[in-house]
């Protein structure tokens, strides 16, 4: 009997846990909500252990996030500013451009807050907006296309390398998607850009962007995003931290990283 009581309780214990935290995260983002006067969209992915097995899961840009992100943006008139909080590894870029494509036809003003890093269709998004903030060490990446696991720019550089009779046709079939990935990248990103900045100055962002200038893992630090001559800022709101803090990892056997978590003002 109390076996099973106790089973009962720790099966609903992980489920009382993560209903408190989502009403946390809503009321830390009312706040910042009541003090920016604008809608706040969180568009956040971390591993988070959700099931009461345990098991840790990851997110990433799909097209459930694009039907939450284009819902929230219909409910916010178009008067009032949104602040996207964004903190991504990337994902589909038909979710990434969905949502970019909202945030740029908003009428009001589109601030994205970068508190760690946007890569991939992160950086997509952040592009639509009218303003960037970053953190000081925070990143963007490039958005260059990935056909599976290759980049599309060094499929397409193979056959500019080798004679056309030693390729395979499979690789020429995907030379040719990956012609089309790239211009179609870079038209949307110049749609996005237009209007924002001059043309010259647009188009070279969107070739150092999407044409495997960089792996696609680069991190993109604020100095270079404003030698781009992308609109950044450098500095966030305290709020935007404390809501960071709401997405925590989950806690494995032992910590990698540890410290006292309270910030030290040089006194003893």
């Amino acid at each position: 009997m109390w076996f099973w009581i106790l089973f009962f309780i720790w099966t609903l214990v992980p489920v009382w846990r993560q209903y408190f935290i989502n009403y946390r995260r809503l009321c830390a983002i009312r706040r910042l909500e009541r003090k920016r006067g604008t809608r706040v969209i969180t568009l956040i992915h971390r591993q988070e252990t959700i099931s009461f097995l345990g098991i840790p899961l990851r997110n990433y840009i799909s097209v459930e996030d694009s039907e939450q992100v284009l819902r929230a943006i219909r409910l916010t008139p178009d008067t009032m500013p949104i602040d996207i909080i964004l903190h991504t590894p990337g994902g589909l870029v038909l979710a990434s451009e969905q949502i970019a494509h909202a945030l740029n036809h908003h009428l009001a003003k589109v601030t994205i807050f970068v508190p760690h890093y946007a890569m991939s269709g992160g950086t997509m998004i952040a592009l639509a907006a009218d303003e960037i903030v970053m953190d000081l060490n925070a990143v963007l990446g490039p958005v260059d296309p990935q056909l599976g696991q290759y980049p599309a720019a060094s499929i397409i550089a193979i056959t500019e390398q080798k004679p056309l009779d030693q390729i395979k046709d499979e690789t020429l079939i995907l030379a040719d998607i990956s012609r089309k990935a790239i211009h179609q990248v870079e038209e949307f990103l110049k749609h996005l850009l237009h209007g924002k900045m001059e043309r010259e100055r647009a188009s070279e962002i969107v070739r150092i962007l999407s044409s495997g200038y960089w792996t696609h893992d680069y991190p993109i630090t604020p100095e270079q995003v404003e030698q781009l001559g992308l609109p950044i800022y450098v500095g966030l709101p305290p709020e935007v931290y404390e809501l960071m803090e709401l997405y925590p990892q989950p806690s494995g056997r032992r910590p990698t990283v540890q410290y006292v978590p309270t910030r030290y003002d040089g006194r003893d």
